[in-house]
């Protein structure tokens, strides 16, 4: 590959309207500001965007978190990331722009923005649309402000975009454009936009698509994930359903206080980031104890029937009423006093049961 030279949870129904119109209105604000530049990857779209374009005008119904998932976290973590679809951006990068994002984050802009875009680093089956191995990009400038360049990269054939992070040396530099003035894109309502042609020769199936836009008017640097499927005969959905596979019984009892040789303890606390009819969505945060860990098991038993529908960042079973949750391949490696996170949605009523965590060395 050539050199690639804040958050809060929010109330579901109140709180997320009353969040959406403050953003809508400070989105009003920074477009009306010349001399700030805005514009997003809008085929394929960018994760954001998609999910603005989905459910902007439905943002509160239920029905995303299990017909678009990753959409739904993305909203429940911070709906100004979907309002400020065209802000995710970083200033005075001065072209270091693996310098200035790290790997696990390049979807975020490295989480600028006090954090606003974190959601879009979030691993799992984001929806895709469907390209050919020569495709193009779209990128749309609200503000025409024209590039200095835009460069895009795909990941290399065999990254798992459902299971690993974006890192910087899974990617391979598929297209790009130099300077380029607005006057040279092309007129279209609400600003201009331009189409960048790209190969990725060999690649099948899901993919992110990286696209890298430097504005021209100042050191801005944007950074947008698209999700792709090379191949493919239509938009492909996330799973609605868990792994059907049952586990080995889990423990029952809570792991002693001192661990035997070999094992290392954790601590796992559930709690609630939303709910509704017929539904909820849950956090768990695993804790490692007074030793580094390199894996991590929480299981749990729902009292009334209720059962998981998706999940991200960790492999989800569920045996009858018992759930177990193992840590994906790039989150069992903790340092003492280190944290993971893992989230799911599931039908039922909402509750908070009793967690066991257990973890090797």
């Amino acid at each position: 590959m050539s050199t690639i030279s804040r958050v809060r949870r929010i109330p579901l129904v109140g709180g997320l309207l009353a969040t959406a119109v403050a953003a809508v209105l400070l989105l009003t604000t920074v477009l009306a500001t010349p001399a700030s530049a805005h514009g997003s990857v809008v085929d394929p779209a960018s994760r954001n965007y998609g999910c603005w374009q989905r459910w902007g005008g439905d943002f509160q119904n239920p029905n995303m978190a299990t017909e678009d998932p990753m959409c739904w976290q993305a909203w429940q973590d911070n709906p100004s990331a979907m309002w400020n679809w065209n802000g995710l951006f970083r200033e005075g990068v001065a072209g270091n722009h693996q310098g200035a994002i790290p790997n696990g984050q390049l979807c975020s802009g490295g989480r600028t923005e006090g954090g606003r875009y974190r959601s879009m680093d979030t691993v799992g089956a984001w929806r895709t649309t469907d390209v050919s191995n020569n495709f193009r990009v779209r990128f749309f400038d609200q503000a025409s402000h024209g590039a200095d360049y835009i460069r895009v990269y795909v990941t290399k054939q065999g990254f798992n975009a459902l299971t690993s992070p974006l890192r910087w040396e899974d990617l391979e530099l598929a297209g790009q454009i130099g300077n380029t003035p607005a006057s040279r894109w092309t007129p279209t309502t609400g600003g201009v936009q331009i189409d960048i042609p790209a190969n990725a020769p060999g690649r099948t199936g899901r993919h992110i698509v990286y696209t890298i836009w430097q504005a021209s008017h100042l050191d801005q640097s944007y950074y947008l994930c698209s999700d792709v499927n090379f191949g493919g005969s239509g938009p492909t959905n996330p799973p609605t359903t868990p792994p059907t596979t049952p586990p080995t019984t889990p423990p029952t009892t809570t792991p002693p206080t001192t661990p035997p040789a070999g094992t290392a303890g954790c601590t796992a606390a559930y709690r609630l980031t939303g709910q509704w009819s017929g539904g909820f969505q849950g956090e768990v945060q695993v804790t490692a104890g007074t030793t580094a860990i390199k894996s991590w098991t929480v299981t749990w038993t729902y009292p009334g029937g209720q059962q998981i529908a998706s999940s991200w960042n960790a492999t989800v079973t569920t045996s009858g009423s018992t759930v177990t949750a193992r840590n994906a391949n790039y989150n069992g490696n903790l340092p003492a006093g280190g944290t993971a996170s893992f989230g799911f949605t599931g039908s039922g009523s909402a509750t908070t049961p009793t967690l066991t965590c257990t973890a090797t060395t």
